[in-house]
């Protein structure tokens, strides 16, 4: 009896304070919610994870009586993933027929406008394009694009990487098929669900293993947001209170959508994929909302085991879990007969997505950084899946890598050069933006970019900034003045004597300008050099674009000033866009995930260099590609025009060259890290990169304004002076009307003039029109 009474003891105790027990464990558990609320609040309201930078190549802009083939067009829809289709009939197809494409472009948000998702008709007449209409009211544009390219994401030191989806962009039979399939009471629950955890331990133990799970989808959000994996009751109960916290504060669609932003669907190398709209990409190179419904099955089959299921390894295996998933689906009535039917009997395809390789375009990448890093400060917003609009044009971009790759392997095996380095820089004419960039030979190497850092003399490169500072003073110079070209010698820096030499050491007395430009020479460059004044010079290359503390030495005539690639290719823009400035850069705008604008580029430009002297040297530095040291131009493109300059420095250590076609201009350079000779000059050097490039890339031929301010003169050849037509030794050149003369008599007899009364084009539009 009196064990009895110390057994009922504790019970009577219990019964005697049950109100102040149930008051206490109920304010307990309150505080505890309240205190899990607190930690839950600030990650789920604020930036949950670290979203890696998504990195966006330009758009292609396509406009009437742009010069551009179908062909072009359609790499770059293959690069968008757009589906060749007999017609064009979703979102995401196009097709064709002769002289015509139909496009149906998706919806795109690019900064400050939105392009609607619409069916564009594109036609040609010869190589431009003769209209660009929508098909379904026929409305005709001057202007439109397609979507800019994902190239990359800045994953920098991060082990995971997802694309963040908003509602909209989330197609509603994926949410029905993670409810139907692994949640299916998940709107009437209250974030756990009881009876499914004691089916799932009832399974498990009659099974003597793990064979079914009783978590909710919030449970598995819980546990992937803020808890460990580590299998305890402490943690499930954890998990089960934050779930409960989670479920009365947010509405079942933001926790969904948090849920298909969250879970784990794979590994791509060292980065584990998470979120479907990653994993749309990486699995079918589509965005989530194009995908077809045995796609949609596909993804949602991987939640319950992405490596175990993963398509691109166990296709009988995920097979058999999507046909699963799709006969769930079904008895649901979530798809009807004919869809299950037809999804089933579909063959599972997957696809390498190149766009998921975040460690492509390194130095290119690079330049991105820098821009980034000045405009978006703190780590916390780069890492909150802000996407970047660059100036990348992709397929120029693997143009430019092939190209280098190819000629440098090439050139170091006959040069017995296995150390042989190259960097590239191309950009756009008109904007100064970026298209391309190389920072070795290595291209998918991350390591030293020689694009933007390595600085090496440039050689012949800089003569033109010598023979723009001439032709800008008209009155003195002309593209037929002549120029000494006899042995001189000036004091260095070191005060021993410099004596500059031609290439082939021969000395002619005198030469005209544009023959010192074209055929390269050195000393009748040194001799304008210091008529102008090396001052004056390196006033010029500043002006251009350099940006460079330099010596005003005799040698810098000839290229003795260092110089990156990137900082070439600016001087050479600025000389190739008629005289205007327009700074290179990368970065073109950046928003928030949610597309609201964080930054834009406000564009400028700024006169830099006489438009005139521009056009005249343009003029030679064409010539230079006809039948100067980049002639092979001409060899490889007869029919198309461009200009250029080569560049080689002493002992043959540096090989450059610059040239542009009529949109963009490209710098290359060929050298020895260690600044070992590598025994090729502009020619047989960088000028092979340019050429290698050209014929991937669809040079578009050279083609400038003549200006009213300029007319053809005739200057003798032998004494510079300007004459008359048909005069002997006649060379007809453009040149500044103010500073003509009239022209003085032959020297000797005329040729008969033939009047054929015909308008006589200009020597540029021979050359140019």
């Amino acid at each position: 009896m009196k064990f009895l009474k110390l057994l009922l003891a504790p019970f009577k105790w219990i019964k005697r304070h049950f109100f102040k027990l149930t008051f206490i464990c109920l304010a307990t558990t309150t505080a505890y919610l309240v205190y899990l609320d607190a930690q839950i609040q600030p990650r789920f309201e604020g930036n949950k994870w670290q979203v890696p930078a998504q990195i966006y190549a330009r758009p292609l802009v396509l406009e009437k009586k742009q010069e551009i083939s179908i062909q072009e067009i359609e790499d770059e829809l293959e690069l968008l993933g757009y589906r060749l289709q007999d017609a064009a009939d979703e979102v995401g197809e196009y097709s064709k027929s002769d002289k015509q494409l139909i496009i149906y472009r998706r919806e795109f948000y690019y900064p400050d406008n939105i392009y609607p998702a619409q069916k564009i008709l594109i036609g040609w007449e010869g190589d431009k394009i003769s209209t660009l209409a929508r098909v379904d009211d026929g409305e005709n544009f001057k202007r439109t694009s397609l979507e800019p390219w994902l190239v990359s994401r800045l994953v920098g030191g991060l082990t995971e990487d997802r694309m963040l989806m908003s509602d909209e962009y989330i197609p509603p039979l994926l949410k029905i098929g993670l409810i139907v399939v692994e949640d299916k009471n998940f709107y009437s629950h209250h974030g756990v669900a009881p009876l499914s955890i004691v089916r799932a331990l009832i399974a498990n133990i009659s099974a003597g293993r793990t064979v079914q799970g009783g978590s909710t989808l919030t449970q598995q959000l819980v546990k992937n947001l803020f808890l460990t994996r580590n299998q305890t009751y402490i943690r499930k109960l954890r998990e089960a209170a934050m779930a409960i916290v989670i479920d009365a504060r947010y509405s079942k669609e933001e926790i969904l959508n948090a849920y298909i932003n969250e879970v784990f669907l794979g590994q791509n190398g060292a980065l584990a994929i998470h979120g479907f709209g990653l994993a749309s990409h990486y699995y079918f190179n589509k965005p989530l909302d194009e995908l077809e419904i045995h796609e949609i099955a596909v993804l949602v089959g991987l939640v319950k085991g992405p490596s175990y299921y993963d398509p691109k390894r166990h296709v009988e295996r995920m097979t058999t879990r999507r046909d699963l998933v799709l006969r769930l689906l079904f008895e649901a009535n979530e798809i009807n007969r004919i869809e299950y039917e037809t999804a089933i009997n579909l063959p599972l395809e997957t696809h390498n997505a190149p766009s998921l390789a975040s460690g492509k375009h390194p130095a290119f990448m690079d330049k991105v950084r820098q821009e980034l890093s000045k405009v978006v400060q703190t780590e916390e917003t780069r890492l909150s899946g802000v996407k970047v609009f660059t100036t990348l044009d992709i397929n120029a971009q693997r143009r430019a890598e092939n190209a280098v790759t190819e000629v440098v392997a090439e050139r170091a095996q006959k040069y017995k050069q296995k150390d042989l380095q190259a960097a590239l820089v191309m950009s756009d004419i008109r904007s100064g933006g970026i298209r391309a960039m190389v920072g070795g030979k290595n291209t998918a190497y991350a390591g030293f970019n020689r694009a933007l850092n390595a600085s090496r003399p440039i050689g012949s490169l800089m003569k033109p900034v010598v023979y723009l500072r001439a032709l800008e003073q008209p009155e003195s110079y002309n593209l037929a003045s002549l120029l000494e070209d006899k042995p001189i010698s000036y004091d260095d820096a070191d005060g021993k004597k410099w004596a500059p030499l031609n290439a082939d050491k021969e000395f002619r007395g005198q030469v005209s300008l544009m023959d010192a430009i074209v055929k390269s020479y050195n000393v009748p460059t040194v001799n304008l050099a210091a008529e102008v004044g090396f001052d004056e010079v390196v006033e010029t290359l500043n002006r251009l674009g350099a940006n460079k503390r330099i010596k005003a030495l005799p040698s810098i005539a000839l290229g003795a000033v260092e110089l990156t690639p990137l900082q070439v290719n600016q001087v050479y823009q600025t000389l190739s866009n008629n005289g205007e400035l327009r700074p290179l850069y990368a970065l073109q705008a950046v928003s928030s995930h949610e597309d609201e604008l964080i930054w834009k580029r406000n564009p400028s430009s700024q006169i830099r260099a006489d438009e005139d002297a521009s056009y005249l040297l343009n003029y030679a530095l064409h010539k230079v590609t006809l039948e100067g040291t980049a002639r092979s131009i001409k060899s490889e493109f007869p029919n198309i025009n461009m200009a250029g300059k080569t560049g080689t420095t002493d002992d043959y250590r540096d090989s450059w060259f610059a040239g542009f076609d009529r949109n963009l201009v490209t710098s290359v350079w060929l050298g020895n890290d260690d600044n070992q000779p590598i025994n090729m000059s502009g020619a047989t050097g960088a000028l092979r990169v340019y050429i290698a490039l050209q014929k991937k890339h669809n040079p578009k031929t050279l083609v400038r304004r003549f200006p009213d301010t300029l007319t053809i003169a005739h200057f003798d050849s032998q004494t510079g002076v300007q004459t008359l037509p048909g005069c002997p030794n006649v060379v007809s050149v453009p040149a500044v009307k103010a500073s003509l003369l009239a022209p003085k008599p032959c020297a000797a007899q005329p040729a008969e003039i033939k009047q054929t009364i015909e308008k006589e084009k200009s020597w540029w539009e021979k050359l140019f029109s």
